[in-house]
């Protein structure tokens, strides 16, 4: 069942209500008795199953740094002893 935020008009008090989807709108203040608007709020859901952006279509493959290193200088300077590019063999 959701769970719905009101703040009242009157006393300006917030409050949270679980609801039907089909049920009507609180009109009233339970607080006050003044009268109420919904509000709102950041909901938070699980895209579960294929098709969706993170199971299908996020990168995957991430290249390590050995990889996508590149170095011009290579061996030829002593502090590229600890680079992944000067392959110290």
């Amino acid at each position: 069942m959701p769970t719905y935020e009101y703040r009242c008009s009157k006393c300006k008090k917030d409050f949270e209500v679980f609801q039907k989807i089909t049920d009507d709108p609180i009109n009233k203040c339970p607080n006050c008795g003044g009268s109420v608007e919904r509000l709102i709020g950041a909901t938070n859901f699980i895209l579960k199953g294929s098709g969706w952006y993170k199971s299908d279509y996020a990168q995957r493959d991430v290249p390590s740094k050995s990889e996508s290193a590149s170095c011009s200088a290579g061996k030829s300077k002593p502090s590229c002893q600890g680079c992944p590019a000067s392959n110290n063999d």
